[in-house]
């Protein structure tokens, strides 16, 4: 089982990525965690990552990749993976099905989140999480102890810098125009579904469940 969860920002993906993990026993691959671990850890391609980012310049796809083709050769990923924020361009996917081609792995399957954007918004603005553990609240729908501590860890709930509406609809309007084209490249593919994202959270896994299942 190889899986792209694929959808705007604040559309529930983590949440629901955590949920298929424990349920299907599959690790979340995150490419934006993996590259703070390899800066961390001053791997050969976390030294070339610091350097490029130090320089404010983009880490390139052919790194991403490599951090990619690393971490799925782990043993945990022998009954397959979901990758959490890869790709997110046409080109990144063709060089993704290169990877997968290279390595004789099946096609990945891709489940959409779809949200509109005013809700996005809505769910971003109120968001707050847990600066220590990451667990997510919602002043609206999960809000935090009164004593803005973590109910699971007793961590200081934040506000992250970025969650701001300006900031938010600045990221959604660079998801429509570089990240959305590739649902029609996965359409075509054959192994695209999209799920709606304004029901439960238990109602979204259920979906996405019976899909996987399938």
């Amino acid at each position: 089982m190889h899986l792209i969860l694929f959808g705007a920002p604040g559309v529930g993906k983590g949440t629901q990525a955590k949920l298929i993990s424990k349920n299907f026993n599959i690790p979340q691959i995150s490419t934006g965690d993996m590259l703070r671990d390899a800066v961390k850890n001053k791997t050969e391609l976390g030294k070339k990552a610091s350097l490029l980012m130090n320089q404010g310049k983009l880490v390139p796809d052919e790194i991403m990749l490599e951090l990619i083709r690393d971490r799925i050769s782990h043993n945990d990923c022998k009954s397959g993976f979901i990758l959490d924020g890869f790709p997110r361009t046409i080109a990144q996917a063709k060089e993704l099905d290169k990877l997968f081609s290279e390595l004789q792995l099946p096609d990945v399957t891709c489940i959409e989140i779809n949200v509109p954007d005013e809700e996005i918004i809505n769910r971003l603005v109120s968001r707050r999480l847990c600066e220590q553990c990451g667990t997510d609240y919602n002043l609206i729908t999960n809000p935090p102890p009164e004593n803005m501590r973590c109910d699971k860890c007793g961590g200081t709930i934040i506000q992250r810098k970025d969650d701001n509406e300006e900031t938010i609809s600045n990221r959604l309007k660079v998801y429509l125009a570089q990240t959305a084209p590739l649902k029609e490249y996965y359409q075509h593919k054959g192994a695209f579904f999209s799920i709606d994202g304004l029901r439960s959270i238990e109602e979204i896994r259920d979906d996405i469940f019976g899909i996987l299942k399938q």
